[in-house]
């Protein structure tokens, strides 16, 4: 079981957007709210550094001693995300090209090229020189580095920087270039080099590019936003001992969260339940109509599981919505006692921290239609008014611990890299495969862990599930080859090696088992279960001496097992989901009440979505 934690709740505050005289009478009522914690700077570069090499402390030393005195523990952040105009001027190649070969402009944010080193390099320079100023700073007990990695499409650029750091990448790594050919297939259409100097980036190709090379270049792109990460780490460490965060988001899977997390203190991330349900959702129009005030229940829950797992355990939400939101295609208001709600199921799945965002609503710019804690009047907004009762209610709780989890899924960023690269059917995507799992076992009422790739051991787990895997790992091959529990893999795990090449052997890479042809089904049609419920987008027909458990009515194997291994040869829909957990758990998950989506989370909380409730036990 987790370490207790007493649960804490935060601000996102902007000193720099309101007047002076204002901010010593907001600390005390973020105080008296029951606030402890408050993030800022994130996008202060500009009034931090109005010219370069010229600094402006006078503010925000005395926005800090501030907010300090006032009680406040501040998370200081690097601005990075937001580097100021003048840094144009100096680098004007730092900005990042979308896969259309456009140039991204200055005039938002996040607007520079991860591979561009010298914007890099005035990265680690502000962040040593604030780490100088206030890393030993007794106010400051936290410092975030740079805001929202991935966030508005910004992991990979298409720029001639970005091609020639891709080029050093693949250099590095094979060597030399008759590797690099024979590794990604390159006598396939002719497409062999004699240099690396000659491989451009995989856009802008007539049809597809190599499957091999575009999933080196997601790798590499990962590669440098871990690099981007730790060049900033790497500064601030030897001037603080505070912990060191990043926020990260929802459902963005473009680079490697655990990777980035092995450098970092906690995992911290951005909840808007609303804004995700519209804008990053699978879920069907009757459901989003439902769920439209309260959000979808296992998705917040999903990624608090999994950044439990990049934090190591230790995790924030650093920004959780307090009402509507300005970015998704629609904004409703949330139901009343969702924003209560959504941070107890954060401190019942773990959470030290949850950092509402944000303290009073902007007047002015691209995010006016955001709320805050605050309308823009000064005045306590709704979400405002139920955050002030949830800090009285916390001081009953006192300390908080998580139950560990029997049951884990294993969840790799590059499986989703490589069916993006090549998803045989337009329907095939691995987070939503990933995701109707873990909902299946939530709706069967488990406490759910997220594992990485790289996990040796299943120590403490009576089931784990691998679908989708794109590469056999080692440590993973390690820890099934150790555990007694039961294991389920599939659909389409191991069919392929690193370098994207199918298996000698055939997939899934696991002795007696052969998958000889896939089957992609069109959304109207789906392929029916001797005992109900269909296998729909994918299905798989295996040659195989394991033991068969259930077929497809036109008579192909879907569910085999071998001692506690079990393969499941196609994507199966809501009802035979439940009845094959249920037989793996030994009871019959569709007796679940759906209709009352209640979720009880491991640790002393019961979470009730559609009741908007949340009752400690």
């Amino acid at each position: 079981m987790a370490e207790p934690v007493r649960p804490e709740l935060g601000v996102c505050y902007y000193p720099e957007h309101w007047p002076e005289t204002i901010w010593a009478d907001d600390a005390r009522r973020m105080v008296k709210m029951g606030l402890s914690w408050v993030r800022i700077g994130e996008f202060a570069w500009s009034r931090i550094e109005p010219e370069p090499g010229q600094f402006d402390w006078g503010w925000l030393d005395r926005a800090i001693e501030t907010l300090g005195k006032a009680g406040l523990k501040v998370v200081m952040s690097t601005p990075t995300a937001t580097p100021p105009r003048w840094m144009l001027d100096h680098y004007p190649d730092m900005l990042a090209w979308d896969v259309e070969g456009r140039l991204r402009g200055f005039g938002s944010r996040r607007h520079y090229d991860l591979s561009h080193q010298g914007y890099r390099d005035e990265c680690v320079r502000i962040a040593t020189v604030l780490g100088e100023r206030y890393g030993r700073n007794a106010h400051i007990q936290a410092w975030q580095l740079d805001n929202e990695y991935g966030c508005h499409d910004t992991t990979r650029s298409y720029s001639p920087v970005a091609r020639a750091a891709f080029q050093t990448w693949l250099r590095d790594k094979y060597g030399k270039i008759d590797a690099l050919n024979t590794r990604w297939g390159n006598v396939f259409w002719s497409m062999d080099y004699v240099s690396f100097d000659q491989i451009d980036l995989p856009n802008l190709a007539v049809t597809e590019p190599n499957p091999a090379h575009a999933m080196d270049f997601r790798r590499f792109a990962s590669d440098q936003t871990v690099a981007f990460n730790r060049a900033q780490l790497d500064a601030l460490c030897p001037l603080t001992d505070a912990p060191l965060l990043h926020n990260y988001m929802g459902r963005i899977t473009d680079f490697d969260h655990f990777a980035v997390g092995e450098d970092l203190d906690i995992a911290t991330w951005d909840s808007y339940p609303l804004g995700f349900l519209e804008d990053r959702s699978d879920r069907d129009q009757a459901f989003k109509r439902v769920h439209m005030r309260c959000g979808d229940p296992d998705f917040q829950a999903f990624h608090h599981d999994l950044y439990r797992a990049v934090g190591k355990g230790r995790w924030w939400v650093m920004e959780q919505q307090p009402g509507p939101v300005n970015w998704a295609p629609h904004n409703p208001i949330p139901a009343p006692g969702m924003v209560r709600l959504w941070a107890m199921e954060a401190f019942a799945h773990g959470a030290e921290v949850v950092c509402f965002f944000r303290w009073r609503q902007a007047p002015f710019a691209q995010e006016q239609n955001h709320a805050g804690l605050l309308r823009s009047d000064g005045e306590l907004s709704e979400g405002g008014r139920e955050v002030q009762a949830l800090a009285r209610e916390l001081e009953s709780f006192g300390d908080l611990s998580s139950a560990p989890a029997d049951v884990a899924i294993v969840f790799d960023y590059a499986s989703q890299w490589a069916w993006e690269v090549q998803p045989q059917d337009v329907q095939f995507d691995y987070f939503r495969l990933v995701f109707e799992i873990y909902c299946g076992l939530r709706r069967a009422g488990l406490t759910v862990d997220i594992l990485p790739p790289s996990t040796e051991s299943f120590e403490g787990l009576s089931l784990v599930m691998i679908p989708g895997l794109f590469a056999w790992t080692d440590p993973l091959r390690l820890a099934m080859s150790k555990f007694e529990g039961q294991i389920v893999i599939g659909p389409r795990t191991g069919s392929r090696t690193e370098n994207f090449r199918i298996l000698d052997d055939l997939p899934p890479g696991l002795e007696g088992i052969k998958v000889t042809a896939v089957d992609t089904l069109r959304a109207d049609a789906s392929e029916h279960l001797t005992e109900g419920g269909t296998v729909q987008i994918w299905r798989e027909r295996v040659e195989s001496d394991w033991t068969i458990l259930e077929s497809t009515r036109d008579g192909h194997p879907v569910r085999l097992r071998r001692d506690n291994t079990h393969y499941w040869a196609g994507w199966p829909d809501g009802e035979a989901l439940d009845r094959w957990l249920g037989d793996l758990l030994g009871s019959d998950a569709r007796d679940v009440d759906r209709t009352r989506l209640r979720r009880t989370t491991g640790s002393e909380i019961k979470i009730d979505y559609q009741g908007a409730s949340a009752t400690r036990l």
